[in-house]
C-alpha cells in the first residue's frame, strides 16, 4: 500500500510530498526491518526509537512514523505526536483491518486471563469453529506490540480462523498495543494489585484495564462482578454503551477437588478440569463470552468438559505415597489469596486414607525481583494468614540479590517459624520433607515457567518437574533434606 493511502486508511493526515513510497510492512525494532518497511520510532524507558530511525532506512525502511524530526534520516518522515496512539492502527490499516474478518475477544484482568482464554478456545473449537488463542502460554509478552499482534491476528485470517481469544495486559492498553483492533466481545477476571512499578498507583492500574470496555473496543461485554472492582468495571462498560453480561462465582454453587471442580451453570453441571474456587468465575466468564459470539449451552458444556488443564495453573503434581502438591502461577497478592484459599476448600473436603482430619496447608513462594515492591510485604501478609507452614525462597530475582526480596517479604509477616530459603529448589524440598500424606503443599508463582531468572541468565527450573525429582531423591535417600532458617 502507499504511504499516503495508508496514512489516509488510518485516519492520518498525509505526509509532505517528498515521496509516496509502498509500504510492505510496519515495524517498531529496527533490528527486524527489512526491505519496504514503515519503520515506528516508539519511545520506551530504555531505548528511543528515534535513534535508530537512521538504521533502519540503512536496513530498508522506505519511510519512518516519528515524534519528532530527525537529522540525517533520507526517507520520508510522518510526524505524529503520539507513535504510540498510531502504530495500531496504522497496522491494522495495512494489513485491512483483520480484526475485523473473525470473532475475536479480548480478556483483561489482574488473574485468570489465560484460563478465560484457554476455556474459551476449547469451547470454540468443540463447537466447529476453527480458532486461535495469544496469551501468557504463547510468547515471550502476554500481549504483542500493534506490529506484531496485526501481522498475527491477519495471519489467523489468511489461514481460514473463525474465533480466536486474547489476553490483553495493562501494559498492552495503556502502550495502545490493541488499538486498531474490533473486539467481537471483552472479558474481565479480576482486579488485584499488579505492575505498579509500570502504572505508578492501583487507580492509574486499573484506569489502563478499563480502556477495553470505554473506549470503542466492543459493544459486548462479560463481567465477573464476585467484588467492587468487578461491579466498577460493569459500570464503566455500561455508560460506554455495551451490552453486559454479569457473571457471579459466589452465587455458583461448586464442587472443588485438586484436580478439578463441578459447577452449576445455567441449570446445567459442568465438569471442568482444573481445580480452585478461581476456576468456577473463569468458567462462567469463558461460557457467557461463548455464548456472545453464537454458541449453543450444550457446546459450552461440551467445551468446558473436554478442556485440558492450563499449564501451571492449579496444577496437581502426583507424588507416589506423598502429599498433594499444587503448582500455580499465583504471583500477585489476591492471587497468592484465592489459591491458598482454594487449597484450603480442597483440604476440607478431602477423603483422607491416612488421616482422620485435614491436614496442614503448606506453602513456598517468593516475589519476582525488580518489579513491584510494594506487593512483597502483602504477599508475606497473605501467606502468613492462609498457610500453616510457609517457606519463603526466590522466585525470578532477576538483578536484585534474591536475601533483599525476601526481606521485603519477611516484612508483611508476623508468625516467628516461616521457613527461610533463598535456593527455590531446597526450598520445595523443605516443604516435602515437613510434610505428611494428609497435607496439601502450594508452589505457587512460577507456573507454568520453565527458566527462572537471575542475574542476567535464564536457568532451566520447573517447578513441577523439581517438585518430582526432590520427592524421587527423599524416596531413594536416608535422610531428608535440611532446614534453611
Amino acid at each position: 500500500m502507499r504511504l499516503a493511502a495508508l496514512l489516509t486508511a488510518a485516519s492520518l493526515e498525509p505526509c509532505d510530498p517528498t515521496g509516496d513510497p509502498d509500504v510492505l510492512r510496519v515495524a517498531h525494532d529496527s533490528r527486524e526491518v527489512t526491505d519496504g518497511d514503515l519503520f515506528c520510532c516508539i519511545p520506551g524507558g530504555t531505548y528511543d526509537g528515534h535513534g535508530f530511525a537512521a538504521d533502519a532506512v540503512a536496513a530498508g525502511a522506505v519511510a519512518v512514523l516519528a515524534e519528532r524530526s530527525i537529522g540525517g534520516v533520507m526517507a520520508p518522515t510522518v510526524i505524529v505526536p503520539s507513535v504510540r496512539a498510531v502504530i495500531g492502527p496504522v497496522a491494522a490499516a495495512l494489513h485491512g483491518w483483520p480484526s475485523r474478518a473473525l470473532d475475536l475477544v479480548g480478556v483483561t484482568g489482574t488473574n485468570g486471563k489465560t484460563s478465560v482464554v484457554h476455556l474459551l478456545r476449547s469451547i470454540l473449537e468443540t463447537s466447529g469453529l476453527h480458532a486461535r488463542s495469544w496469551g501468557t502460554l504463547s510468547g515471550e509478552r502476554t500481549t504483542p506490540e500493534a506490529t506484531h499482534l496485526q501481522a498475527t491476528i491477519a495471519g489467523w485470517v489468511d489461514e481460514g480462523v473463525e474465533a480466536a481469544a486474547i489476553e490483553v495486559s495493562s501494559h498492552a492498553l495503556a502502550q495502545h498495543r490493541v488499538d486498531g483492533i474490533t473486539f467481537a466481545a471483552v472479558g474481565f477476571t479480576t482486579l488485584g494489585r499488579d505492575h505498579l512499578d509500570f502504572h505508578g498507583s492501583p487507580a492509574v492500574y486499573e484506569a489502563a484495564k478499563a480502556r477495553l470496555f470505554e473506549e470503542g473496543f466492543s459493544n459486548h461485554a462479560v463481567v465477573n462482578v464476585g467484588d467492587a472492582a468487578g461491579a466498577r468495571m460493569a459500570s464503566v462498560a455500561e455508560a460506554a454503551g455495551l451490552s453486559v453480561v454479569r457473571v457471579d462465582p459466589v452465587e455458583t454453587d461448586a464442587d472443588l477437588r485438586p484436580d478439578g471442580c463441578t459447577l452449576n451453570w445455567r441449570g446445567q453441571t459442568v465438569r471442568v478440569a482444573t481445580g480452585g474456587r478461581f476456576t468456577v468465575a473463569n468458567a462462567l466468564v469463558a461460557a457467557e463470552l461463548a455464548v456472545v459470539l453464537g454458541c449453543g449451552e450444550e457446546e459450552v458444556v461440551a467445551g468446558l468438559t473436554v478442556a485440558t488443564p492450563v499449564p501451571g495453573r492449579f496444577e496437581p503434581v502426583l507424588l507416589p505415597d506423598g502429599p498433594t502438591v499444587i503448582v500455580d502461577y499465583a504471583h500477585t497478592p489476591d492471587a497468592l489469596s484465592a489459591v491458598l484459599g482454594a487449597a484450603r476448600e480442597v483440604l476440607d473436603g478431602q477423603v483422607y486414607p491416612h488421616a482422620a482430619a485435614p491436614g496442614r496447608l503448606l506453602v513456598v513462594f517468593g516475589c519476582g525481583g525488580d518489579r513491584d515492591i510494594g506487593k512483597r510485604p502483602l504477599m508475606g501478609q497473605m501467606a502468613d494468614e492462609a498457610a500453616d507452614v510457609v517457606v519463603v525462597t526466590s522466585d525470578n530475582p532477576r538483578g536484585e540479590p534474591p536475601e533483599g526480596v525476601i526481606a521485603d517479604i519477611l516484612a508483611g509477616m508476623e508468625r516467628p517459624d516461616p521457613l527461610v530459603e533463598p535456593d527455590r529448589r531446597r526450598a520445595i524440598a523443605v516443604a516435602l520433607a515437613a510434610a505428611s500424606t494428609a497435607d496439601l503443599i502450594v508452589v505457587a508463582g512460577r507456573g507454568h515457567e520453565t527458566f527462572q531468572e537471575m542475574a542476567g541468565l535464564q536457568l532451566p527450573f520447573d517447578d513441577r518437574a523439581v517438585v518430582v525429582e526432590e520427592w524421587t531423591r527423599m524416596m531413594d535417600s536416608e535422610s531428608g533434606p535440611g532446614v534453611g532458617r
